[in-house]
This record gives C-alpha cells, structure tokens and sequence, in this order.
C-alpha cells in the first residue's frame, strides 16, 4: 500500500445521556474544534464533518470549518457530506469562500446528492422545491452544478449603475473569491454511475462505509471497483491535476483495556446488505476493530483502501477530545507504519 492521508470524520452527535462528554451541541461544535487541534498535533493529516439536519449531530458547516481553519496551520478540513438539496449554492459560494481563505486554502469539501434524512423532504421546509419533472436527487446535481460554476469567479451579475461603493468593470462575481476551491470540492458517491458523473465534472471522490449494492460482492470489492471506474473516467475527461479518493472507515485498535471494553465485541461483524431506501439496496462495511497485528492484517486485505490516497477514520465524538485522539495517535503509532501509510 501507498502512503495515505489519515484524517478523523465526526458525525457530531450529542444528547443528554450520561455516558456522552458531548451533551449539548456547544459541547460537539467546541470539542470538534479542540479535536481537530489535536489531530494536527498528532499529524494527522485532515478534520471532516458530517452534516445532517433536523437531528443533534452538526449540521452549519462554515462557522465549525472557519474556527477551525483559523485554530490550525496544517490540518486539511473538510466536510463528508455536505447536502446540496439543502443548499443555496450562491450563498455557499461566499460561506465557503470565506472558510478557505480564513484556513489558508485547506478547504477540502465534500458535497453530495444527499441521503435519506430525518424528516421526509426536508429540503422543502428550507424553501426548496423541484422543477418540473425533477427528482431530489437531480435538484442535488444541479445545485452541484452551479455551485462549482460561482466557485470559478467568473462575473454573471449585472452591477447597479448607481451602487453604493465603486464597481470594478463588467460582470460581477461572488466575493470572497478563494483561489483553487474549485478544484477541492469532493462528491459523496453510492454508486459506480455517480462515481464517474464526478470524475467527468472534475470533483474528486468520497466514497462511503456504504455503497449501493451493484454485484452483491463483498462491500471492498465492490468499492474498489466503483474507485477504479472513477478513475478511469477521470483520465479519460482529460484533467490535468491528480483525481483524488478517500473512503471512510470504522477502525479501533485495541491497546489496553478501555479499548476492549468499548469496541472488543464489535470487530467480529461483516459486511451487512439491506436498504437505505425502500428501492435502494446496499452494502455496508464492517467495523475493524483488534488488537494491532490483527488489524494490520485484515486492513491489508481491504481492497478499497488500496485504491484511495485518503482515508477518513470515523470515530465516537460523544467519548470526548482525549479518547478520541487516543484512538487516532493508536492508529498512527500502531498500524499505519507497518502498513505503508506512514
């Protein structure tokens, strides 16, 4: 295996449950903040934040990426996924605008179509709604769309000819305009034809612990070859730059007892299929979780992670700051290296 970008993904839950150092979502957006510092002490290479709404888990991305570009140097920050049914692509445009240049160009943003969600359409209750003949889930792509057209600072507004201060001359842009953005903007893929649908539009790549069930291969298997039809459609639109991959995984090495009695029990699943929606079947990955020689073992079989240069660690964020950098610098320490990834 190649050497890997490691970064952490938090779901940003909370709840007001005794076990849970995250109780409220103070406690979530401040500890992800504290989290992420961590991280780039440990080296680490990126911070990536779910987003759902409707739900206790985080869902405004820009105020939690802007803090924590401004509290880092190094660390790459991002989203995994950002849902673009929810979204007015202008205005994150500027939102996203201003968290890249806030972190110095470490903005690496993961968008997608969206999945389902909490309340039933809950885009409409944002003051959405489909054109003529549209699915939720081209509304997604088309919002895509025309959010990576703004990112390129090209002017499409006609100015006022009275404005309140000075216009530069002709069309107008979006501001703050971020240098490269356009070309950091991630798509979460369930399936191979989303997969190459962002390769062709020059997005690079998420792919998830879950994937539509195209072959019923091992989850993996199925990844790695929905990774490498992204690639080859990547070379085949001609891009100069280097298409980019990461996928997530559940991983905990276990090294001492806290550990164990976490996650001890949770390494011995499998692959499960079942359906995400009621005409969606899928396949979703299992949690790797064992002692280190164990781990390296089962982790070198991992066809997917292979294949990507990325890969995101999903982890617990309601165990708190100080248990979640211990799962992370385990990782590092104790698997990465042998692996190749260090």
């Amino acid at each position: 295996m190649l050497m890997k970008k490691i970064g952490f993904l938090s779901f940003g839950h909370w709840a007001d449950h005794p076990a849970y150092q995250t109780r409220t979502g103070g406690d979530t957006l401040l500890q992800s903040i504290d989290l992420a510092v961590a991280a780039e002490q440990l080296g680490l290479d990126g911070a990536y934040f779910r987003v759902h709404h409707f739900a206790r888990q985080l869902a405004s991305p820009f105020p939690l990426l802007s803090a924590v570009g401004a509290k880092t140097s190094r660390i790459e920050i991002g989203t995994g996924v950002i849902d673009m049914r929810y979204e007015n692509p202008l205005y994150m445009v500027e939102d996203a605008g201003a968290a890249d240049l806030i972190s110095g160009g470490r903005l690496q943003l993961g968008i997608s179509r969206g999945s389902p969600e909490q309340v039933i359409d809950g885009w409409r209750y944002f003051g959405y709604e489909l054109a003529a003949g549209e699915t939720d889930a081209e509304m997604g792509r088309r919002k895509a769309l025309e959010f990576l057209e703004k990112l390129q600072g090209k002017g499409f507004a006609e100015p006022n000819p009275y404005p309140m201060f000075p216009n530069p001359p002709g069309l107008l842009r979006l501001e703050p305009y971020a240098p490269g953005l356009r070309d950091r903007i991630w798509w979460g893929a369930a399936s191979n034809a989303t997969a190459v649908w962002a390769a062709e539009q020059g997005m690079y790549l998420q792919s998830s612990t879950l994937k539509y069930d195209e072959s019923g291969k091992p989850f993996h298997v199925q990844q790695a070859e929905q990774i490498r039809l992204y690639k080859e459609a990547w070379k085949q639109a001609g891009h100069t730059r280097k298409a980019r991959v990461s996928v997530s995984r559940s991983v905990f090495a276990i090294v001492n007892e806290q550990d164990r009695l976490y996650f001890g029990q949770q390494g011995k699943g499998t692959d499960s299929f079942g359906y995400i929606e009621s005409d969606k079947r899928a396949v979703f990955g299992k949690t790797y979780a064992a002692e280190p020689d164990k781990l390296i073992e089962e982790l070198s079989q991992d066809e997917a992670i292979k294949e990507a240069d990325t890969l995101l660690l999903t982890i617990p964020n309601t165990l708190g700051v100080d248990y979640n950098a211990h799962i992370l610098s385990s990782i590092l320490e104790h698997v990465a290296p042998a692996l190749g990834w260090r």
